[in-house]
């Protein structure tokens, strides 16, 4: 289960200052809707597991990749749907 969190919770997991969590956001190091979100104009929440990803790949860009790519297949929404349909009368 992928964990988003606050911007203080990311700050404490982390080790970075908001400033840095900002930076590293609107610089265009992290990818939204991947590594962050927005839920309003005033609340971000931070994916810990992905953006632990990064730092530890941060010299290897296809490793982080992959990663990418398990969490986005892991989406419910990237699921196969079950055999067992609701049918209409």
């Amino acid at each position: 289960m992928v964990l988003f969190v606050n911007k203080q919770k990311a700050t404490e997991a982390l080790g970075l200052s908001s400033e840095t969590l900002k930076r590293y956001r609107l610089g265009g190091e992290w990818i939204e809707g991947i590594h962050w979100v927005r839920i309003n104009s005033r609340c971000v929440r931070y994916n810990l597991e992905l953006i632990q990803d990064w730092f530890h790949n941060r010299n290897d860009p296809a490793a982080h990749l992959r990663a990418i790519e398990f969490y986005q297949a892991s989406l419910l929404s990237n699921q196969k749907k079950s055999g067992n349909k609701f049918r209409s009368k």
